[in-house]
């Protein structure tokens, strides 16, 4: 079986660009708590926009999606549901909500992490929740012919729980000892975690909730005002890619985290810089409402939808926008691009 060896740096891990990266992470949590210091409306915002946009993308990345609209009453709890993917959807929403809220108190045992996967598939008939898988599974990839194969044997059922059992002993020794950077220690764990693939299903919503877990345990809670789960979406691609540059060897412990590793610390930064830029333009205390929406446009790149405009500022009100963007229509310093949901604005000045 696979050993879990938390009490020493793997070797040729940290390369000058990690070393880069964990500088850079660093030096945003040490702005942290000037930036939480912020208005508490304002973070709380940020916050209700996160878990949004966290449970959409982190479901939408396995095929759980709903209507937009649907999504919001689900998010609220306000709505009966009407079907499997909607179900799955509550269950994350919950378990989200118990990570942000409790962070603290959630220890990193196999018993823990059985109950948060249970509390995933709550609202569904499903069997699975809560349980390690009862049968082999295998990561499977497509190629561009349309074709299938193996790209990854997961640890098989027999061995499921003591893997786990082991690896959390691991972790929980080397964050007892100090052994090395927790944040480094935290997405280890999570590729590790990936690699067993202990369940049936929910390995990846699980692997991405036992993310933001570690992180906030940690001291990294950027994942509750920015949604790490979107920034992974968006780069998905990069995401598989250096999943299975780390995972070949992995069996023998022959293999490389080290892209995995740097492609979560570039998630992690990318969070951290967009929350900074949110926080300090919202905090502006010279601009208005409606000159923030300007700044937004003025320094934006490209197009830039009301949609991300909310998602910047998400304490100024739909219609306060509309009304910054028709004066900024009429004065022609934007204009207006696209049509339907792909409509735009771009800066003309």
């Amino acid at each position: 079986m696979r050993q879990f060896e938390y009490s020493k740096m793997p070797e040729g891990f940290l390369t000058p660009e990690t070393m880069d990266l964990v500088a850079a992470i660093h030096e945003s949590r040490g702005r942290q708590e000037l930036h939480l210091a912020a208005k508490r409306d304002v973070l709380d915002a940020l916050v209700a926009v996160s878990k949004i946009q966290s449970t959409e993308s982190s479901n939408r990345i396995e095929g759980i999606r709903t209507s937009d609209r649907r999504l919001r009453a689900i998010m609220s709890d306000k709505v009966a549901l009407k079907s499997r993917d909607e179900e799955e959807i509550a269950g994350y929403r919950d378990v989200l909500d118990k990570v942000h809220e409790s962070y603290e108190y959630i220890d990193v045992t196999p018993s823990v992490i059985l109950q948060l996967h249970g509390n995933l598939y709550r609202y569904t008939p499903s069997s699975l929740g809560g349980h390690f898988k009862i049968g082999d599974n295998e990561i499977r990839e497509r190629r561009a012919d349309g074709t299938e194969y193996v790209r990854f044997k997961t640890v098989p059922a027999v061995a499921t729980e003591d893997a786990m059992r082991h690896l959390c002993k691991a972790y929980n020794e080397a964050i007892e000892n100090e052994s090395f950077d927790s944040l480094l220690l935290s997405l280890l764990f999570v590729f590790d975690f990936t690699c067993i693939h202990p369940f049936n299903d929910g390995n990846g919503r699980m692997s991405r909730l036992l993310t933001l877990l570690l992180l906030y345990k940690a001291g990294y809670v950027v994942g509750k005002y920015v949604s790490i789960e979107k920034e992974i979406e968006r780069t998905k691609g990069d995401y598989y890619d250096a999943l299975a540059a780390s995972s070949d060897g992995w069996h023998d412990g022959s293999n490389n985290p080290g892209p995995f590793v740097r492609y979560m610390l570039g998630v992690v930064l990318a969070a951290y810089r967009d929350f900074e830029s949110r926080v300090s333009l919202v905090t502006s205390a010279k601009l208005t409402k409606a000159e923030r929406v300007e700044a937004i446009l003025r320094e934006g790149v490209g197009k830039v939808t009301k949609a991300d405009i909310v998602e910047t500022c998400p304490d100024i009100s739909k219609i306060t926008i509309e009304r910054a963007l028709a004066e900024l229509l009429e004065v022609g310093k934007i204009e207006k691009v696209g049509a339907g949901r792909a409509t735009g604005y771009v800066w003309k000045g």
